[in-house]
């Protein structure tokens, strides 16, 4: 029911089925060989071959090279890839060519209706059938003759027709190449996208890992040079505690002379002391006492000793180079999509 609405709406049948023969690019009834693309929809096999030339320009001149090309269904966008024989390897649609040939016979044999044929406003008779060249406009002969276009340039009409629609052809087919190569860039673009995205994370992992290992560098030195402090700082209370010891021995010896020298003070008499125990201790002891009343003459330890100023790191350097840390200079090359931009903005 809605299909035939459709056609009374539209016309006639036959006006309803002349719209399902129009080539998309051309605009004309298809015309033979009609191809079918792996989407289904037709066109002209030159229409094909255009788009296809157009959307590879070296395919021509790859002579003997076994490679095909792509290119874009105008109707619904759907990418088709052909082989080496390019057009000619596509199956032709013998249908729509028998469909057309009857049409075709059809429409010779009906006869035409007036109005199907645009008029002159000004000769109401006379077909509009050459064109003005000077201005630009559909007339008939009429006005060429006696009319208001006897002094312009004129071309008969159908050269001017298939002129422009030559002309339409060629930049329907220049939009459908540039609508390739926009989607060629906008592929190149996201695949840009994904690279840098997956580049950007390889960076980052080889970063971390160069800093973990620096950091781990850094600890192993640390480390060592702790090892080399706790070393000395052994050394040093070493030496320090077997002089304590020693300091510690002599104080007890000179203690015990302390006493023995009390005990022998404690004589009253004179020549009893000189005579007896007393005066033998004093004898035998007086040397030792003076001795140890000079203090000795243990080892001592210099002046600074404690000091561990020699274990000491300056990393101002370091800090310097790691503020200057930074990436290394690599020259970027420009990257070119050979003009495309710009023939894509003409």
């Amino acid at each position: 029911m809605d299909f035939q609405a459709g056609i009374l709406r539209d016309g006639s049948p036959m006006e309803s089925l002349e719209k399902q023969l129009i080539c998309p690019i051309c605009l004309e009834m298809f015309s033979k060989p009609v191809v079918i693309l792996p989407c289904q929809h037709n066109l002209c096999r030159k229409c094909a071959n255009d788009i296809f030339q157009a959307a590879n320009p070296y395919w021509q001149s790859r002579g003997s090279v076994i490679s095909g090309g792509r290119f874009r269904c105008p109707s619904c966008r759907h990418e088709v890839l052909l082989d080496r024989h390019g057009v000619y390897g596509l199956q032709r649609n013998l249908l729509v060519e028998n469909i057309i040939d009857i049409y075709k016979q059809e429409c010779s044999s009906r006869p035409l209706k007036k109005g199907e044929h645009p008029m002159c406003k000004e000769h109401e008779d006379e077909r509009i059938n050459i064109y003005c060249v000077t201005c630009e406009v559909p007339t008939c002969s009429m006005c060429k003759v006696f009319g208001a276009h006897k002094d312009c340039e004129v071309a008969p009409l159908q050269t001017i027709f298939q002129g422009q629609k030559t002309e339409l052809n060629n930049c329907i087919s220049m939009l459908v190449a540039g609508n390739d190569r926009i989607q060629t860039i906008i592929s190149q673009l996201e695949d840009s996208c994904r690279s840098t995205e997956e580049n950007s994370e390889a960076a980052k992992r080889e970063l971390c890992a160069r800093f973990d290992a620096l950091a781990a560098l850094l600890e192993e030195k640390k480390l060592e040079l702790l090892e080399r402090i706790t070393r000395e700082q052994g050394d040093k209370t070493g030496f320090v505690q077997g002089l304590i010891h020693q300091y510690k021995e002599q104080l007890e010896k000179s203690s015990r002379l302390v006493e023995t020298a009390i005990q022998a003070m404690e004589e009253t008499g004179g020549a009893a002391f000189l005579m007896g125990t007393g005066g033998d201790m004093a004898m035998l002891f007086l040397p030792r006492i003076v001795d140890a009343s000079k203090g000795g003459r243990l080892e001592k330890i210099e002046h600074g000793y404690e000091n561990m100023d020699a274990f000491s790191v300056s990393l101002d350097h370091l800090t310097e180079a790691v503020h200057a840390l930074d990436f290394d200079p690599v020259e970027e090359d420009e990257e070119y999509f050979d003009g495309e931009e710009e023939e894509v903005q003409e």
